[in-house]
């Protein structure tokens, strides 16, 4: 009922949100259904005379009317406090590290502010670009666009922000679990748009300070 659990922050808290939508879903999907089909096979015509007409039924309109706005409150509240652990960013020095993420058509460019000496990875469509990331440290990311709107996703850590031209947002989260991932553009951002994908590899805290080396010898 949902993606993988431990791959990142996001994941452990989103993921509950998104299995306890689903059984909401289907407990009220069950009931309508009983709703709908025990008054068809209840309530049969059995002859011609017509039963009695009521022109409102002032309880069940009252329960149709309260029950819906219970459940959609009740979601909207989790939501609310999901939502805010997850866009939740903190100060610079708050955490381990800080990468730029700057959108282009169409492709990606990853500047790891831990080494200012550091040049930006720059991908492109025949190359798309690897962003690594160390395994169980918080990161926070500054996502930019050089010119039209983009979408960050890296849909195993269940998170997707836009890359706004002139706007910088932010997401912070942890990658859990050592491994590369899929990550791509989704949102429509012209003709190449299908072709802005990146790699994320997961590694050792001292591989990733290996990489972060070897990038200040470049």
């Amino acid at each position: 009922m949902g993606f993988p659990k431990g791959v990142s922050s996001v994941n452990d808290t989103s993921l509950p949100l998104w299995q306890g939508a689903w059984i909401a879903a289907g407990v009220v999907g069950v009931f309508t259904a009983i709703l709908i089909v025990w008054p068809v096979f209840r309530h049969r015509r059995k002859g011609d005379e017509v039963p009695k007409q009521t022109q409102y039924n002032v309880p069940v309109e009252i329960a149709y009317t309260i029950i819906p706005f219970i459940i959609v409150a009740v979601l909207f509240y989790f939501t609310a406090v999901k939502e805010s652990a997850i866009t939740k960013v903190s100060a610079d020095d708050k955490v381990s590290h800080i990468i730029d993420v700057n959108a282009m058509q169409w492709s990606w460019q990853f500047t790891y502010k831990d080494n200012p000496d550091a040049p930006t990875v720059t991908g492109t469509t025949a190359k798309p670009p690897t962003l690594v990331l160390p395994v169980g440290e918080r990161v926070k990311f500054n996502i930019t666009s050089t010119d039209v709107v983009h979408g960050f996703w890296i849909p195993a850590f269940m998170i997707q922000i836009q890359n706004l031209p002139g706007v910088k947002n932010h997401i912070e989260f942890s990658a859990n679990k050592i491994g590369t991932y899929p990550g791509r553009c989704n949102i429509l951002c012209g003709r190449s748009h299908s072709q802005m994908l990146f790699t994320v590899k997961v590694v050792s805290v001292s591989d990733y300070e290996e990489y972060i080396t070897n990038l200040k010898v470049a």
